[in-house]
């Protein structure tokens, strides 16, 4: 799949998922097999993720259609309160002032997991400059990434980057970020981090999953981001890794809290997950800096948001099934296209958390 999309000006979303899953009906009996439609609707950040579920799922259970459409974090958990989607997706979980508007209820699952990336596009440049040396993983100190976002380093060759690449003949360009323009749990991931690693921008913008960006150009989603970072010579932007890496984007080592600059691999986010502890009643927990030497800063868990309670009995029966599918059969495509498995105590408590739902 691929996350790209090809105009500017254009609403970013991913098409929508439409394939078939199925369910035996409540009786047991596999002659009463029933049709049933299950609608979901929230991140872009595991959307490639919930395609390929999806589709494999549908090779062994083709009776029940589940439509999934990504239109960011923000707006997925306002359907889910207004009662217009069976299941929501969001990198950030939920409030719990937006539980307590749900009357049904709300069960979050952490399903997945992976880093947030600063992508960049140098590489047009670097061909037409023979004396410009761009390596594949630029370096970005912590200071300097943060000063990037507040818009007070806007050259590419600024000194503070060329000390932080020694050896790198940067080039001598405008830089360009780019910003999701909807409610988003990549913003929200992103900019808690900055909120804890820069008084100033704690100060100035916060955390959340919109904020009043000082610099910038917007873009709808992952795939909008990704799209305007290709489109865009010197632009450095934030998204979700599957989408760097389908793409072909550099993406920058960041400095970590240990001094350490950390490219985001399996290991390294898997290294900072392994220190979140969610909390029992609600499984919605972040690690805004990690200290441990090896861990890639920026990560997040992104769940799946359930009602407690479905009026209709075989939705709920779909859908614990196929949460339970997710969670051990699911997991082995993760690291392909780029997430990152859960922990055996994390299925745990998943599948646990799962059969809470009443039918």
């Amino acid at each position: 799949m691929s996350a790209q999309v090809q105009s500017k000006g254009r609403v970013y979303l991913l098409p929508l998922i439409a394939v078939s899953l199925s369910i035996a009906s409540c009786t047991g009996d596999h002659r009463n097999i029933k049709h049933i439609s299950i609608v979901g609707a929230g991140a872009s950040f595991p959307a490639p993720l919930y395609e390929r579920w999806l589709s494999d799922y549908n090779q062994k259970n083709p009776n029940v259609e589940i439509n999934y459409q990504a239109i960011g974090s923000s707006a997925g958990v306002q359907q889910l309160i207004e009662g217009t989607v069976d299941f929501a997706a969001s990198d950030v979980g939920i409030t719990s002032e937006q539980a307590a508007k749900i009357k049904r209820g709300v069960i979050a699952l952490p399903i997945t997991a992976g880093s947030i990336v600063l992508a960049y596009n140098l590489r047009q440049f670097a061909q037409q400059s023979p004396q410009v040396n761009v390596p594949t993983t630029l370096r970005l100190p912590r200071q300097v990434y943060v000063d990037i976002f507040l818009g007070k380093i806007t050259n590419w060759n600024h000194p503070r980057i060329a000390a932080a690449n020694p050896g790198v003949s940067l080039p001598d360009l405008p830089i360009q970020v780019v910003h999701r323009t909807d409610g988003s749990g990549a913003t929200s991931v992103l900019t808690q981090h900055l909120s804890a690693i820069s008084p100033e921008w704690k100060r100035k913008l916060g955390a959340g999953k919109a904020v009043a960006w000082q610099v910038g150009i917007g873009g709808k989603g992952n795939e909008g981001v990704t799209a305007l970072i290709q489109q865009i010579p010197g632009a450095i932007g934030y998204v979700e890794y599957v989408y760097a890496k389908q793409n072909k984007l550099p993406v920058a080592a960041l400095e970590n809290k240990s001094g350490n600059y950390i490219t985001p691999t399996p290991k390294s986010v898997a290294q900072t997950l392994e220190k979140v502890k969610l909390p029992a009643n609600n499984l919605i927990a972040f690690i805004t800096d990690p200290t441990d030497a090896q861990s890639y800063p920026v990560v997040t868990y992104s769940w799946l948001l359930t009602y407690h309670q479905y009026p209709n009995r075989v939705k709920a029966q779909v859908l614990k099934k196929f949460v339970d599918w997710v969670v051990i059969e699911g997991q082995k495509s993760s690291l392909e296209l780029g997430y990152i498995p859960l922990s055996k105590k994390v299925v745990l408590q998943v599948q646990s958390a799962v059969n809470k739902i009443a039918e």
